[in-house]
């Protein structure tokens, strides 16, 4: 018992000295977000034995650890096209299908230069906001799948869902069709192991995302792979917020209906959500593929329609790809901005950007769940709907289920549909994908189905904000505080 005290006497001595320590090294070597830098500090200084713990699992910056590189051949083809048309957008000579492409140009190019995105503008761009007909769809490609099948998910679930895909993943693997399949190794802590392994028998290859080395402790925790990519044969590709389980099917009684947002594309974007899932897989299985563009990149001719950059960002990185994105469609919109995200947290730039539009005069509708499935970051979101109300943005909670959809539409004539959701975790922390689709096509499209949203919605106005309890408004303003590291 002697020795247990003693023990815990030196740990309660030593333990504030390396909060401090940590502390000064987030300060001075870590040059963080400033809000990120005073929100570990409270946690650190006032919880030193807590936030000593929670430092040593969701502190670390990945962006200072060169673990996430484009291997050589990669860059070079994805180069050579940037570099192309990055000289024709700036001495003009670039050719956009319709005026509203154009319109976007300075996004087109900031996303092309800093997130290696070629803009590409011969897709066909199917929208599904229904889980059962996108993952349905999903299986009939993967059924005519010829080649290859490269299925990447933050979540894969130990359900029926799960099941059916892995099965259909073996099937095809046992016709000799390549499979790799990777997941995320927190988002998806309850897989069925033994799936996994009958489709490895059956030729496929299976990989986890950042891995725990160590049994039960995994400190990357906090950098997790939350992108959700498939490509069959490299014609087909899907991006969007739909992972792989029975509650992405409206299954699960507790959330009722999941509205989401997920894409097919057909067309060249489905390149660059190939070299994106390549380079996920190459770090997670070390395996060198070859770069050969008739297995991986085969040529597709159809009628141009959509235009569209695949977009991708990352704790590696301290561009903030996908944020800047956001701000700079926000900073283009003349009369609309319609945002749908399950997770209202912004960071002060974006949130600057959004009140400076509703001051503008533009018309700012944001829509987010009424239903909470993370009570601390909901309450987060709240705080920030206040200022935004105030200012006289339209806010919608979204009743008829969960909403889970990550959509900015703009003026009816660019969009944005992707992983990323309005929070800090998915600009600094997650690994995300995101798809920005320029033309009045798509986005009409996009905005519709957010309208037709709005009547399965209850409007949040001034007054009913004003008359939440006192107990409430104090657990929000405490949520915003610790914002920066939900």
């Amino acid at each position: 018992m002697q020795m247990w005290s003693d023990l815990w006497k030196t740990m309660s001595d030593w333990i504030p000295v390396i909060s401090l320590l940590f502390a000064i090294a987030i300060i001075f070597l870590e040059r963080r977000n400033i809000g990120v830098t005073w929100a570990w500090l409270m946690l650190l200084l006032l919880l030193p034995i807590i936030g000593f713990i929670i430092y040593i699992f969701l502190g670390q910056n990945l962006a200072r650890q060169k673990v996430y590189r484009m291997r050589p051949r990669m860059q070079e083809r994805v180069r050579e096209q940037m570099d192309l048309q990055g000289d024709q957008m700036q001495r003009g000579t670039f050719a956009y299908n319709e005026p509203a492409i154009e319109r976007f140009r300075h996004l087109i190019y900031m996303n092309l230069i800093s997130s290696y995105s070629p803009l590409s503008q011969n897709n066909e761009v199917t929208v599904f906001t229904d889980g059962v007909r996108k993952f349905e769809t999903l299986l009939e490609c993967i059924a005519e799948a010829e080649q290859h099948i490269h299925i990447l998910y933050y979540k894969i679930g130990n359900d029926e869902t799960g099941r059916r895909l892995v099965q259909a993943l073996k099937r095809k693997a046992k016709e000799g069709v390549q499979v790799r399949l990777l997941y995320d190794d927190i988002g998806s802590l309850g897989v069925n192991h033994r799936l996994f392994r009958e489709l490895k028998a059956a030729g496929g290859a299976v990989y986890p995302f950042f891995p725990s080395k160590i049994p039960f402790l995994n400190f990357r925790l906090n950098y997790r792979n939350h992108r959700k990519i498939a490509v069959i044969d490299g014609k087909v590709g899907f991006i969007g917020g739909f992972n792989i389980g029975n509650e992405y099917l409206g299954m699960n009684p507790v959330f009722g209906y999941w509205r989401d947002t997920h894409l097919m594309l057909y067309g060249d974007a489905v390149y660059r959500l190939q070299v994106q899932f390549l380079m996920d897989w190459d770090i997670a299985s070390n395996e060198k593929l070859t770069m050969e563009p008739v297995e991986l990149f085969p040529e597709m001719s159809h009628t141009p329609k959509t235009a569209v950059q695949i977009v991708s960002s990352g704790p590696n990185s301290e561009k903030q790809q996908i944020k800047n994105g956001y701000i700079k469609m926000i900073f283009q919109a003349r009369k609309s901005i319609y945002l749908q995200t399950p997770y209202f947290v912004p960071d002060d730039s974006m949130f600057n950007a959004l009140k400076i539009a509703v001051l503008s005069g533009i018309d700012v509708r944001i829509m987010i769940p009424k239903r909470a499935d993370h009570l601390l970051v909901h309450f987060a979101s709240y705080s920030y709907l206040r200022d935004l109300l105030q200012a006289g943005a339209k806010c919608y909670l979204y009743s008829n289920g969960f909403l889970h959809a990550k959509t900015m539409i703009v003026d009816g004539q660019a969009a944005s549909v992707g992983t990323a959701n309005l929070d800090h975790r998915s600009f600094e922390l997650n690994f995300e994908v995101t798809a920005f689709l320029y033309g009045e096509d798509v986005a009409s499209r996009l905005e519709a189905i957010f309208e037709e949203d709005m009547k399965n919605s209850e409007l949040l106005t001034w007054e009913k904000y004003g008359k939440r309890k006192l107990l409430t408004r104090a657990a929000e303003s405490m949520a915003r505080l610790l914002s920066p590291i939900l």
